[in-house]
């Protein structure tokens, strides 16, 4: 993938116009069917491999008709990248010369990609000769293929390419593919089941971005360094420009089901990449800042989003309500990494109205909880962890340029984990838990979920202080000693809902399967508590799940509990990549080093975890107040700054 190009083919590199198979531009199959034959049948693959996130290499042989020998005289390499644009490469190893037959079955449907994906795409349609290849028509878009060198005949009824290519002994002969797509106007109104092709109007041309950040991390344990290089090549190739402001760069929600924008996602990705950089933040911050409600009324300041599912016990939450929350919070942190003052002020009246938001929306309850959605949805506990942390952070942010309210969202953070940690605490026999939920008539439930980690993550404040969180200590203890035990903790991941609840399921997106990017913030925010051990464990569980995952973690996978000689369980329904799954990876193996900025203030603090569970290690090409940061974590769990800007100096 190079959004907004994708290509999706089984480990043979085969598209026989199966599933989802195919190549696509921004959504809409250019290409469904592209089989090879050479010589005497198929080629015989050896060797797949994604060697970047743009591009797979495939490695086989090529039998020859009357051969006997059981030694082949034809390799191939089969050269795919994201855009569907492939080279052939036929090499051959024979004493004499070789009339090699090459033949290509292409054809596309042009469906969009959650037809395709869902098993409802279109008929396919029939191609004509165009140029040196193939050219299909359907409503709003024409696809083509040409190759060079052009094929010795083409067969527009069979959708099939030829070539009788002469390789010399010794010899290399190369097929150069390119796919093209044109959108054009729709003759007629869309009224299918599925979205429309994008506007007529051609899209702005814009460059994909190049390589974003250059972080390495070497440490004892290789699959922590092969997770976190195959995490950030992930992220390069779902990142994504604003057509309308090319600067602006977000990270895409994943592949193959969110290749859009998701708002709270890609705010959650740019704050977990905060120490490789600010320019990220600063691209999603923009673009989501002009997106804000910005007319009078009770949304004024609110960031739109869409419903999302919740699991068994609880109505769907909104995507919007998380955003509007995130932004001040990503804003705040930004500024602490290093985002220039000229940057934080163009945005700073959009994190204002946020708060605003927040406070107008707390103010129509009693006591101050922010429903989700908003007006009439229930009080969920995450949800009053993301409010608090914004208000915290926020209050810094306003204080730092002079703006007011700051002491209004102060005093309203404080009166809110006054009530919470009355209202939002069941107690039992066990030691108790946080309340989930509590519904507008004050009817709590108390299932435990994954969703409670983020009452330990409290955000960044000056200084390299973390804020103030909602649990005091002993309850955070226990929530740790909860996220730790096997109820929760499946030895890859957490579950987003306890196994001992109703309704658990181990495939369930909210109701039982690990999402790798909760297990990061549970990981993170248990280290800053002081509960290492309980991190530890999370995070040696998931580096273990991602060998399954070839050190690209899906979205979600199964929370089945994890047994001697088990591996886990793919989901059916998981992007893979997503961007909160790579990002959360990258957090996850930072939170080893206990980094904290406050550029504004001058310092940094290094607190690594203690008992360096993964051994010694080394960070580099991060980023602080604009400049690289390089850092060491001995074997002893001692930590050492190598590179860092001038001006930054070290806290203890």
């Amino acid at each position: 993938m190079a959004l907004p190009h994708l290509t999706i083919s089984p480990p043979d590199g085969q598209l026989r116009g199966e599933n989802a198979d195919g190549c696509y531009h921004d959504g809409r199959r250019i290409l469904s069917r592209c089989e090879l034959r050479a010589g005497a049948g198929e080629p015989v693959i050896l060797q797949s491999s994604q060697t970047a996130a743009d591009h797979t290499r495939f490695v086989g042989t090529v039998r020859l008709t009357g051969d006997r020998s059981p030694d082949p005289d034809i390799r191939l390499e089969r050269l795919r990248r994201a855009d569907g644009s492939e080279r052939l490469t036929f090499r051959s190893s024979a004493s004499r010369p070789i009339r090699l037959p090459v033949d290509l079955r292409l054809g596309t449907d042009l469906a969009e990609l959650g037809a395709a994906a869902t098993g409802r795409p279109g008929p396919d349609l029939r191609p004509a000769v165009h140029g040196a290849g193939l050219r299909w028509s359907g409503p709003g878009a024409h696809a083509a293929i040409t190759a060079t060198p052009a094929p010795d005949d083409a067969l527009a009824s069979a959708g099939l390419l030829r070539w009788e290519l002469e390789l010399p002994p010794g010899g290399t002969r190369t097929i150069d593919l390119r796919l093209t797509l044109e959108l054009t106007p729709p003759e007629t109104p869309h009224t299918g089941p599925y979205p429309a092709l994008r506007p007529a109007a051609p899209r702005p041309r814009t460059a994909r971005p190049q390589r974003l950040w250059t972080a390495r991390l070497e440490s004892d344990d290789p699959r922590a360094d092969a997770l976190f290089a195959a995490s950030l090549d992930d992220l390069h190739g779902l990142l994504t420009r604003d057509p309308h402001t090319p600067t602006d760069l977000y990270t895409a929600g994943g592949i193959p089901w969110r290749p859009g924008l998701s708002p709270a996602e890609a705010l959650w990705s740019a704050r977990m990449l905060l120490p490789l950089g600010t320019h990220l933040a600063a691209g999603t911050l923009r673009l989501l800042a002009r997106t804000q409600h910005t007319a009078p009324g009770p949304d004024h300041g609110r960031l739109p989003g869409p419903l999302r599912d919740a699991g068994p016990h609880a109505p769907p939450s909104c995507t919007g309500t998380e955003a509007t929350l995130l932004f001040p919070t990503v804003l705040a942190e930004a500024r602490r990494w290093g985002l220039p003052d000229h940057e934080t002020e163009h945005l700073l009246p959009t994190a204002e109205r946020c708060l605003d938001w927040l406070l107008r929306t707390s103010a129509t309850g009693r006591p101050p909880y922010i429903p989700d959605p908003a007006p009439t949805g229930p009080y969920r506990c995450e949800t009053q962890a993301h409010a608090h942390r914004a208000a915290l952070l926020g209050a810094d942010l306003l204080d730092a340029y002079g703006q007011p309210r700051a002491d209004d969202l102060r005093e309203w953070a404080a009166r809110l984990r006054t009530h919470f940690r009355t209202d939002f605490w069941y107690e039992d026999r066990y030691g108790g838990r946080p309340t989930a939920l509590i519904t507008p008539q004050g009817h709590p439930s108390t299932h435990l979920g994954s969703t409670t980690a983020h009452l330990l993550d409290t955000g960044l404040l000056g200084g390299g202080r973390h804020a103030p969180g909602l649990l005091d200590p002993v309850r955070t203890a226990q929530l740790a000693t909860l996220l730790a035990g096997p109820a929760m903790d499946t030895g890859w991941g957490l579950r987003s809902l306890s196994a001992k609840e109703q309704g658990h399921n181990p495939f369930g997106h909210r109701s039982g399967a690990v999402r790798p990017h909760e297990s990061a913030v549970a990981a993170a925010g248990l280290a800053a508590a002081g509960h290492e051990p309980a991190a530890n464990s999370l995070l040696k569980g998931v580096l273990d799940a991602s060998e399954s995952f070839g050190h690209r973690l899906p979205e979600m996978y199964a929370g089945e509990q994890r047994t001697t000689g088990a591996t886990p369980v793919p989901h059916p329904a998981a992007c893979r990549p997503a961007s909160v799954a790579a990002a959360g990876a990258v957090h996850l193996l930072l939170t080893l080093a206990g980094l904290r900025p406050d550029v504004p203030g001058g310092t940094l603090t290094l607190r690594p975890v203690a008992g360096a569970p993964l051994g010694a290690l080394q960070f580099t090409g991060l980023r602080a107040a604009g400049r690289p940061l390089a850092v060491r974590i001995s074997r002893l769990g001692m930590g050492m700054v190598e590179e860092v800007a001038d001006g930054l100096r070290l806290k203890p």
